[in-house]
């Protein structure tokens, strides 16, 4: 299932970078992010996440608020591996452009929705063709907004993966060239040609790049990390939908054990409604509860220093043995076993 466009599941640091490139134009934060509905404390912090909306509308504010008729463009190349946290890192550990690029491609939702990235070989070159989400608020001039955007990005990332020489040979466009601020652009600009009217919104790059090595890959690195971009992927999908909604009220309400018909009434749905429409999204209350309280156990013995009994108050258990009960069913050990494992896993390294 794919997010929402009001879902709640993508870091925030997107955002910051284009409110960054805004603010090196003299524009206050405030007036980048009218209507996006961020304060500046959460726009700096790791915990939050955005929607697709908020982006959308934080790109709308910089295409009005910007001087710069190549700002969406030089905003892209602001976006480095390090924008991006572990989906960056993997990118930079890749061995050559051809790991980085197909892995970009198949975890892209971890970082954006607001386009569709796919990339291909033909012939004598490397293709990524964008294709902005289709969405009522991107309008003629914000899809070559966000087009233009992708192309700075994926020049910047290419550069942090092969070096500041790499160039792309051309650029292609499916609008024509009165819907752009890319019209009769300088050379320096770009650097290649941008060829507009064409059927797809594509980079092409010279096959070569694909073949060099990455100037920091490494393969095993490279797989220890795309491991907690998979565990990454499956924290986004308890954020989706109806079923990330009953997540984030149980988040709040967990140690008082709230009820299902509580829930319901929080979501301003009935109990009826509620249980049918999580049925289609494949999960159930009690499938979220398990879950939920299956990973924030985890986390308190892995991270925390709490005690067993400490747990299960938090996680709205009755009694500890009620908690060993059920993580004993989650996990297949008991809760100290589970600690000791990861505390000679700390002092050991496996």
């Amino acid at each position: 299932m794919k997010p929402s466009p009001t879902d709640k599941v993508y870091p925030v640091s997107g955002i910051a970078t284009i409110v960054d490139a805004i603010e090196a134009e003299g524009v206050a934060s405030l007036e980048a992010l009218d209507g996006v509905h961020l304060s500046p404390p959460q726009l700096r912090s790791p915990e939050t996440r955005i929607s697709l909306s908020q982006v959308i509308q934080c790109y709308r504010n910089a295409s009005q608020l910007s001087a710069d008729p190549f700002f969406a463009y030089h905003a892209g190349l602001r976006f480095h591996v390090s924008t991006y946290g572990m989906y960056g890192f993997a990118i930079l550990s890749s061995t050559d452009f051809r790991q980085a690029a197909h892995f970009a491609e198949q975890y892209h939702q971890l970082v954006s929705g607001d386009v569709v990235i796919t990339f291909k070989e033909k012939d004598r070159y490397g293709i990524w063709t964008i294709e902005p989400a289709p969405l009522p608020l991107v309008d003629a001039r914000l899809y070559s907004f966000i087009v233009e955007l992708h192309f700075g990005i994926i020049v910047s990332l290419s550069r942090d993966i092969m070096g500041a020489s790499f160039m792309p040979r051309e650029l292609r466009v499916t609008y024509n060239s009165i819907n752009s601020t890319i019209d009769r652009q300088p050379p320096n600009i770009f650097g290649c040609p941008v060829l507009f009217g064409r059927t797809e919104n594509a980079l092409v790059l010279d096959k070569q790049w694909l073949d060099g090595p990455a100037k920091l890959g490494n393969e095993l690195t490279y797989l220890e990390v795309i491991k907690l971009c998979d565990q990454l992927m499956e924290e986004m999908h308890l954020r989706i939908g109806l079923a990330g909604s009953v997540r984030e009220v149980l988040l709040i309400n967990l140690a008082q054990q709230i009820s299902f018909d509580a829930v319901a009434k929080r979501l301003k749905i009935s109990t009826r409604t509620l249980k049918r429409k999580l049925r289609q999204e494949g999960t159930s209350y009690r499938k979220i509860v398990d879950g939920l309280r299956t990973q924030l156990a985890i986390k308190y013995l892995r991270d925390t220093e709490l005690t067993i009994e400490e747990i299960a108050s938090c996680l709205g258990f009755g009694d500890t043995a009620s908690f060993r009960h059920a993580f004993r069913r989650w996990t297949k050990k008991t809760p100290g076993e589970f600690k000791r494992k990861t505390k000679i896993f700390r002092r050991f390294g496996s």
